[in-house]
């Protein structure tokens, strides 16, 4: 118990710091915090490099946020609804931009690597039982190409970047 009041009251300490002007203390908080924020939002989000990114934004609304916390408050609470608050953001952002990374898209490469073409989920763009057709006719010209050059199924390449990695 002792220990958790010594960690609270560094944590207040820095934090009286960093109000005051001493930017090194925000590396403290860091040091001591880092870790578990980050496995904090691995497991909300889901992904290493979301999480990662999340975890520095974090700190960084520390920094930028430092003067509205009040040193009656526990630090690792507010940390963490901080944390938290930036995942639910960020969940946000994803349901309304769905196709704003590249591991959401599809693509078919010729043998040189070169794309032919890109859809954007192409598991529900291609049948109507899932949801749309709109992709059906992109997916058929793909195939048609394919076959017209003479394209061997085995052969052709495909860039794991623009490939889904949903099941």
């Amino acid at each position: 118990m002792s220990i958790n009041i010594e960690a609270d009251a560094r944590d207040r300490a820095d934090m009286e710091k960093l109000q005051a002007g001493h930017d090194a203390a925000l590396n403290d908080l860091m040091e001591r915090h880092a870790a578990p924020v980050f496995h904090f939002l691995c497991r909300m989000v889901g992904n290493e490099d979301d999480a990662n990114d999340l975890a520095q934004e974090t700190f960084v609304r520390v920094f930028k946020s430092a003067k509205s916390f009040r040193a009656e408050q526990k630090f690792s609470t507010w940390l963490f609804t901080i944390a938290a608050n930036l995942a639910r953001n960020h969940f946000r952002w994803r349901s309304r931009h769905p196709n704003g990374s590249l591991d959401d898209i599809a693509g078919i490469c010729n043998e040189r690597r070169n794309v032919m073409g890109m859809m954007p989920h192409p598991e529900r763009a291609a049948d109507a039982l899932l949801g749309s057709t709109d992709g059906l006719a992109v997916l058929q010209s793909m195939l048609h190409t394919l076959v017209v050059t003479g394209a061997e199924p085995e052969k052709v390449a495909v860039a794991p970047s623009l490939v889904s990695t949903r099941a």
